[in-house]
């Protein structure tokens, strides 16, 4: 079997945040990444487009997803801040929460949580050998078997109810064989164009997907040219359809560099004065109202949240149910450090309004990307007057930093070129000012490297 080393950086993390001597486990990853295809190491080759084997493996498993009631939630940007927000919510209610999402930053384990806390590593490696023989008759990929065994261990442990993050697209996407009891779709924007189409509409037909019959759905933002897609899909699955921002806006909003607060009105009333969120980006006020929104409709839906539950869920989301790589402040001072997972052109825009927001003297950004993307419509919309730390993050999809420097050229970026994003980050730190800000960003995989 290929070594251990030859895998993705972010996969060799599990390795190395695991416990050293469980050897059956690391044999288990191994057998996972190397053996199965998956998206995040060879890129949309890798994308399936049809539900065949997640159906075969409910199948094989007993259907595991209907023994739980769930959240299904999609969406371009957004949806793992929204999952751990209404995760973090749930679980100050006192309720049993099962949280799936993709992909992981240091430990698979982070895809599946019950109450922030990571699977265990013996139940990882006791599914996929109870399961082997039927694995290789089957031939499913990475994502499918990591959905099958959240879903079987939600079953097994009886959570009351498991939050489910879509992995790509909606419609055909693994975990889309769920009967949850709210759909939740974030925002739509451009990201996997090849695989889910060149158009928001056609983009957004395919996270409509999710829209289940006679069950609500939540839209988080509002965009002219999706909105019919939605309307049109709730129509025809007789599914109450809920524009969150047309239901709650935030006023009187403040932030720091490690938390946010505002007031929340819902339908012009004030309901919740002095709302606290260490979702602390301003970016994160469209997730925060789309959670409001999915709180609203929980009663009815059985799920009773007090007022006292909302608040401390939404103070401390990322302790309470363990959220990694969303602008995390590696740094508040001499220089701020920032590290965030924006990797399209929506989050980069936002992540970049949030820096204009921030009191610092220079910019030093550590960026990286993939190769199976366009850059160029992400470069256009960074700052020219940063210096810029151009690097490769160590997988696969990876792009080449010298081939990322010169297009950056092209759009006024000016800087050099590293073999790591280690590397980078460690030249910024040295020539920054303890005045300036480093940020990290531009993929999930060169996050992955720092957090």
């Amino acid at each position: 079997m290929t070594s251990i080393y030859f895998l993705p950086l972010n996969f060799v993390n599990s390795f190395n945040h695991s416990d050293k001597k469980n050897v059956n486990y690391l044999q288990t990853l191994q057998y996972l990444y190397q053996q199965l295809p998956m998206f995040q190491r060879i890129g949309p080759q890798a994308f399936k487009k049809d539900l065949g084997n997640i159906i075969a493996l409910c199948d094989h498993l007993n259907q595991p997803q209907d023994s739980f009631k769930s959240i299904h939630i999609a969406g371009t940007n957004g949806k793992g801040s929204t999952a751990h927000a209404l995760s973090a919510v749930l679980q100050q209610a006192g309720y049993k929460v099962g949280l799936y999402t993709s992909p992981h930053y240091r430990d698979f384990r982070e895809r599946i949580k019950i109450n922030g806390k990571y699977i265990t590593e013996q139940v990882v490696v006791d599914f996929v050998a109870e399961h082997k023989t039927y694995f290789e008759e089957l031939k499913p990929s990475f994502f499918e078997m990591t959905v099958a065994l959240s879903f079987d261990y939600f079953a097994a442990q009886s959570v009351d109810i498991a939050i489910v993050e879509v992995g790509l697209g909606g419609r055909l996407d693994s975990t889309n064989v769920l009967s949850p009891i709210l759909s939740v779709i974030t925002n739509i924007s451009f990201d996997h164009t090849d695989m889910l189409g060149n158009t928001l509409p056609l983009i957004a037909a395919e996270k409509a997907g999710i829209i289940k019959t006679n069950t609500p759905v939540v839209i988080g933002e509002i965009h002219s040219e999706t909105r019919p897609v939605f309307e049109v899909k709730a129509k025809e699955m007789n599914a109450p359809i809920h524009f969150a921002e047309q239901i709650y806006l935030l006023k009187n909003i403040t932030n720091t560099l490690t938390s946010l607060q505002f007031d929340a009105y819902k339908n012009g009333v004030l309901q919740y004065p002095n709302l606290q969120s260490d979702l602390q980006a301003n970016y994160q006020l469209k997730n925060l109202v789309t959670v409001l929104q999915c709180v609203n409709l929980l009663p009815q839906l059985g799920f009773e949240v007090s007022e006292a539950a909302l608040y401390s869920g939404l103070k401390e989301v990322k302790k309470i149910s363990n959220l990694l790589g969303r602008w995390h402040v590696l740094s508040e001072k001499n220089p701020i450090i920032i590290a965030d997972s924006a990797h399209n052109i929506a989050g980069i825009e936002y992540a970049m309004q949030q820096i204009e927001g921030i009191d610092f003297q220079h910019l030093h950004f550590v960026f990286g990307t993939v190769n199976d993307k366009k850059p160029d419509q992400v470069l256009q919309q960074l700052p020219k007057n940063a210096t810029y730390y151009f690097c490769k993050a160590n997988v696969p999809r990876g792009l080449n930093a010298q081939i990322l420097k010169e297009k950056a050229a092209d759009f006024g970026l000016q800087g050099e070129a590293y073999d790591s994003v280690g590397e980078a980050l460690k030249a910024a730190k040295q020539i920054a000012d303890v005045k300036d800000l480093v940020y990290i960003g531009g993929s999930i995989f060169v996050v992955a490297e720092i957090v």
